[in-house]
């Protein structure tokens, strides 16, 4: 079971992400803005982020940078959930260091490849 940290502020999108990895073994926690995001990064040391792009306090491109910058937290994969599908925004997020960039809506099975590959859990 690993540590799978969602920061996102809509509540809704939290929750149906968190039920589906709790389905899927894993423990789920959440964040509504970035820095509670972050100051959970720092306390839970997560296996994986997924954080969505634009939030209050601290957005998406700016949590990555800080997790970059810390060195206990720097190699955790690190995936942006967005609305946009604006080929910069995608082109930012992996510049900036993260491992994947999902649209929303997205399809449950895109969550289960990233976990499959970033955590190496098969279903």
């Amino acid at each position: 079971m690993a540590k799978v940290l969602i920061i996102d502020d809509e509540a809704p999108i939290r929750e149906n992400i968190a039920r589906f990895l709790r389905l899927e073994g894993h423990q789920a926690l959440q964040a509504s803005d970035g820095e509670a995001g972050l100051a959970t990064a720092r306390a839970e040391k997560p296996a994986l982020i997924l954080c969505d792009l634009t939030m209050p306090k601290l957005s998406g491109f700016e949590v990555l940078a800080a997790l970059h910058a810390d060195a206990e937290l720097a190699a955790i994969p690190f995936v942006f959930l967005s609305a946009s599908v604006e080929p910069e925004r995608l082109q930012a997020g992996l510049a900036g260091g993260a491992v994947g960039y999902v649209t929303k809506p997205f399809e449950l099975a895109e969550l289960r490849r990233l976990l499959a590959e970033h955590l190496g859990t098969q279903r």
